[in-house]
């Protein structure tokens, strides 16, 4: 299946890790934990030294000076700031000095604390004082709302702690967030920059340098007044749409701007921190976006409707940039004063058939589309561009990908998009994108506006609006300030139609990282799958079983214990008694979750076909073809297809067995082709994307064409079944290449164009799973049917839709 790359501050970067093999495989050295406290709203810990007093010391006292980034004062009444020693022992406590007063906007405050018996310089009158003795090298320094006392003294319970509301370690601090600040002596603090940056990575928001110890009158060490330079709150000479400009990428990257004007239209307090304003008087040129994001880290103070001036650097943003992605344009390190609140926000502006064109992209010949001036009325993907960050609406649109558990779904804004029969839109070649899907998100929390739980085919009623976002995965998306209901158009699960007793009935399935770590629960939902909609197959090849530990990576191959979990599992729903054959792969050398060694496995009903054992199969041993006409064999069955050769590197090895069903062989093989990991979108910034992935693929398909093609040169007649997940759609290199020379029939063309489909990605229903037949399976002999009962749906047993063919004698 397609495979999400990671990418910055964003919470499913974190989430995904679990699911995605992609992301696991590259996480390669982990860090230690480090606390994570929410940052700041309105207030952070600008610098902390503890060298006062001692050995070459100039100040007589340690200090700890906080800071405030926002455009509005923060009040301390209430609030502490705490110390922990750097390696505190049982019997360490934080100690404590209470705060009174507030913090002008862009303002500091200066705590006095422990004076030691050298140095010359006062500090200049402190704000609050205390007796706190901190260490010059190491300790953890914390800002509380609250006076009593923290208890914790690990980084991961003090980030747990809601009260915490900055935090810094620094030298060798077990409690810090991220890693320590480095370079704290006698002579040196660790100070936040002018910006008061705050990533939640204490080594990198903090550096070592002299102590300037400030107070809120702007008074510093010796008696002297620093007066940070301020900039007038009047608007800049720049407007938003001259930070944007008419290409991708802004004219002013990597400048600083000042005073950009907008009105604030969104704030994001999760994930990607930040909030988006908008000019409410734009130029009149339509390829220059009047929206803006603004990047700042910790949780925004501005509110929906105020006026702001933004000073900030401005930044091209790539969420993944190993995919092609489009950038984000944005302020980062920003400052920002409000003149007003409660401004109305400007109109939206509505996506519809009567605005998005019927083009997709502009083609670079496989370049980057970067600096290509922006035609918003020509293609599609240039309108989102030219409205990034700008205010935007969709009503009364069909959910075409379901409510996911991100809280995601995907609409589809344009009404002549091909429709599925169950009312999603069709994914019917390289040069059909689909333009009008749009991702939705919600920028309230949850907690205040419940996301919409909806399935495809229902609609979304009502107008959804806020900005027009990137997604880190791909897709343009609406963080939604308004979210329209949703209509349940009463989707229900296909049921295929039940097999005859003289018809063979095969099925494949994949059942997405199955090991018994699982659960009861998603086994008893995958077996009423195979029991109920697909009526029991005699034969099933399932995908993506694990090994009986599932993602522990010690060496464990074996899935005795997983199968026969599953197979009880669909005796339990009514099924048959299954048996099963299937190779155990080599540890680590099958792609997949890390340690998950996924394999594909034959079930079968022994009461209806029986299996051909043949000895000599393993994971390195080549299956080959014995024998002419009805006399053909396998060498081994079951056996695996040219397991060593390059083609099927880091990834699945063909699964090939020998059956009998009334009396006459037949041949399955079980695919699992490898994953469209690392393919550029098809909204990629590089046009058109490259999908690299496809050459592995195509060579994995010109591997098991041969060897189809060496059967049917042994016996014409050959029953060959090739079914599974070949992660490649029916138009691809890769299936054209198996079905050359006519060897094998994609079964899939066969079904009516709004029926192609057995996964959703990116409110595309498209199809990755296959079931192909050769000749001797005429179409009057094979009944074919992708029975959709996961891909469509916000409650999924797995991700893929499972497929079933029957074969009349």
């Amino acid at each position: 299946m397609p495979s999400p790359t990671p990418a910055r501050r964003s919470r499913r970067a974190l989430l995904r890790v679990a699911s995605t093999a992609a992301v696991a495989a590259s996480l390669l050295a982990v860090p230690l934990p480090g606390a994570s406290a929410a940052p700041s709203t309105g207030a952070a810990i600008a610098e902390v030294y503890g060298g006062g007093g001692n050995s070459g010391a100039t100040l007589k006292n340690d200090f700890i000076e906080l800071g405030n980034p926002s455009g509005a004062a923060f009040g301390l009444s209430g609030y502490s700031v705490q110390y922990l020693p750097g390696s505190p022992s049982a019997s360490s406590q934080w100690g404590v000095t209470a705060l009174s007063g507030s913090i002008a906007p862009g303002g500091r405050y200066l705590v006095a604390e422990g004076a030691g018996a050298g140095g010359t310089v006062a500090l200049p009158a402190a704000d609050a004082s205390g007796n706190l003795a901190l260490s010059a090298t190491t300790g953890t320094v914390a800002l509380v709302d609250g006076t009593a006392a923290l208890t914790c003294k690990t980084a991961a319970d003090c980030a747990a702690d809601p009260r915490i509301v900055d935090l810094v370690g620094f030298g060798t601090a077990v409690v810090r967030e991220g890693s320590p600040a480095a370079g704290a002596s006698n002579t040196a603090s660790v100070a936040r920059g002018a910006s008061l940056a705050d990533t939640d990575d204490n080594a990198r928001d903090l550096a070592a340098g002299d102590p300037t110890p400030t107070n809120t009158k702007g008074e510093s060490a010796g008696g002297g007044t620093t007066t940070p330079p301020t900039t007038p709150p009047v608007p800049g000479d720049l407007r938003i749409h001259d930070v944007q400009g008419s290409t991708r990428t802004s004219p002013r990257n990597g400048q600083t701007v000042t005073n950009v004007p907008g009105t604030v239209t969104g704030v994001r307090a999760y994930g990607t921190k930040g909030f988006w304003i908008q000019d409410p008087n734009p130029d009149a040129d339509p390829a220059t976006s009047e929206g803006l994001f603004v990047y700042t880290s910790s949780a925004p103070t501005v509110k929906v409707g105020d006026s702001v001036l933004v000073t900030g650097k401005v930044s091209e943003y790539y969420p993944n940039s190993s995919g092609g992605s489009q950038s984000i344009t944005e302020l980062t390190g920003p400052k920002t004063t409000v003149l007003s609140s409660g401004n109305p926000v400007p109109a939206p502006v509505v996506l519809d058939a009567a605005n998005i064109p019927a083009a997709y992209a502009p083609d670079a010949g496989g370049g980057s589309i970067d600096a290509l001036p922006l035609d918003p009325a020509k293609y599609a993907l240039d309108l989102y561009e030219s409205l990034e960050g700008t205010n935007v609406q969709v009503a009364d649109v069909p959910v075409v990908q379901a409510t996911d558990k991100y809280n995601e779904l995907w609409v589809d804004a344009l009404a002549t998009d091909p429709r599925t029969a169950r009312g999603g839109v069709v994914y019917l070649g390289y040069d059909a994108p689909n333009n009008g899907r749009i991702m939705i998100q919600s920028l309230p929390p949850l907690t205040e506006v419940p996301f919409p739980v909806a399935n495809v085919g229902d609609e979304l009623t009502g107008a959804t609006t806020g900005p027009l976002d990137y997604n880190q995965f791909g897709g343009y998306t609406i963080a939604a300030n308004t979210l329209g209901a949703v209509k349940d158009n009463g989707l229900q699960p296909e049921v295929a139609e039940q097999g005859k007793k003289n018809e063979l009935t095969i099925g494949t399935y994949n059942v997405e990282n199955l090991d018994p770590g699982d659960g009861p629960e998603k086994f008893a939902r995958l077996a009423e799958g195979v029991v109920t909609n697909l009526g029991s197959p005699d034969i099933v090849a399932l995908e993506e079983i694990q090994d009986d530990n599932g993602a522990v990576n010690d060496g464990t191959v074996g899935a005795a214990t997983t199968v026969q979990t599953f197979i009880a599992a669909i005796e339990a729903a009514g099924g048959p008694a299954y048996d099963w054959r299937g190779i155990d792969p080599v540890d680590g050398q099958d792609g997949g979750e890390p340690g998950g060694n996924i394999r594909q496995v034959f079930l079968f009903n022994p009461d209806r076909v029986s299996f051909t054992d043949i000895p000599g199969g393993s994971s390195t041993t080549a299956v080959d073809v014995t024998g002419k006409n009805n006399k053909t064999r396998l060498t081994a069955s079951p056996g695996r297809i040219d397991p060593g050769n390059e083609a099927w590197a880091s990834s699945r090895k063909p699964l090939v067995g020998q059956f009998e069903f009334k009396g006459k062989p037949v041949f399955v093989i079980a695919n699992h082709f490898n994953s469209k990991g690392g393919d550029q979108g098809i909204d990629s910034r590089f046009q058109a994307p490259t999908r690299s992935s496809e050459v592995q693929r195509t060579a994995q398909a010109t591997v098991e064409q041969a060897f189809v093609a060496e059967l049917l040169a042994a016996d014409p007649k050959a029953r060959i079944v090739s079914l599974g997940d070949f992660n490649d759609y029916q138009f691809s290199p890769a299936l054209r290449t198996l079905t050359k020379d006519g060897v094998l029939r994609d079964l899939v063309n066969e079904l009516p164009e709004s029926e192609r489909y057995s996964y959703v990605y990116q409110g595309n229903s498209q199809v990755l799973d296959h079931i192909l037949v050769s000749p001797a399976l005429k179409p009057e002999k094979t009944h074919y049917d992708v029975v959709h009962i996961n891909s469509e749906f916000a409650a999924q047993a797995s991700d893929h839709d499972p497929q079933v063919v029957r074969i009349k004698p």
